[in-house]
């Protein structure tokens, strides 16, 4: 997938990985598949960032993944009243969707979702300060377990998205910039990779930002490890324009 954040070639990626377990087992074949959804947007990446089409045989592997593992109907609720991991994966969902849809024109989804609840926040607190509009009670939860949330959503952080999520982002700078430097100092370098992406996204969106993500991203590509971190911090880096991966 680096390489063809580079632009080097015209390898599929979701394709390639499910022809490769074609020939497994069918329990094999179902992993391959979560697989590819569980990547989310990302596996878009490529071609949203370097403007390239994406093959028909690249969007035909997607739809077979989301015909496999349907989006949930109806979407869940947001949290706390709903479960924040079907509520995260459902946002997961609608962004791979609409990215695909908005590269391949010619896409039609199995199955489109709905998107989910938006965000909730405590309606007292807000009165009381300027409004963060974030996912779940994040007024009173705080900074440090909406930044961690706001990382497990780091595949919306993508060039021709938004909605709900991102207005939180753009609201939100602050403590995304305290929760990325948190987890860098705690050394947790993929929660670090995936919150700094949020912060890359808004440059990107030219929203004022308490610190330069340039430089934390590229600390984060030296010290952090991993196919993840390396994906995030590559994304990172187009986002800021700061040259090849």
């Amino acid at each position: 997938m680096l390489d063809a954040l580079q632009g080097a070639g015209h390898t599929t990626l979701a394709a390639a990985h499910l022809e490769h377990a074609a020939g497994l087992s069918a329990d094999e074949q179902t992993v391959a598949l979560a697989a590819v959804r569980l990547l989310g947007a990302d596996v878009m990446a490529p071609y949203v960032l370097t403007g390239r089409t994406p093959p028909a045989e690249e969007s035909d592997a997607i739809g077979l993944a989301l015909g496999a593992l349907p989006p949930a109907d109806p979407p869940p609720a947001a949290p706390p009243e709903g479960s924040e991991q079907a509520w995260v994966r459902a946002w997961i969902d609608w962004a791979l969707v609409t990215v695909l849809t908005r590269v391949d024109p010619t896409f039609v989804a199995p199955k489109t979702p709905e998107p989910p609840s938006p965000p909730q926040c405590d309606t007292g607190a807000a009165r009381r300060r300027p409004p963060t509009a974030v996912p779940g009670d994040a007024v009173r939860e705080g900074w440090v377990p909406w930044s961690v949330r706001m990382g497990q959503l780091s595949s919306l952080a993508l060039p021709g998205l938004d909605g709900p999520v991102h207005e939180t982002a753009r609201a939100g700078a602050t403590g995304l910039a305290r929760g990325a430097t948190r987890a860098v100092l705690r050394r947790d370098f993929p929660v670090a990779a995936r919150i700094t992406r949020w912060l890359a996204w808004l440059h990107a969106e030219h929203v004022e930002l308490p610190l330069d993500p340039a430089p934390l991203t590229e600390h984060i590509a030296l010290l952090g490890g991993g196919g993840r971190v390396a994906l995030d911090t590559a994304i990172s880096r187009r986002l800021l324009g700061l040259g090849p991966v």
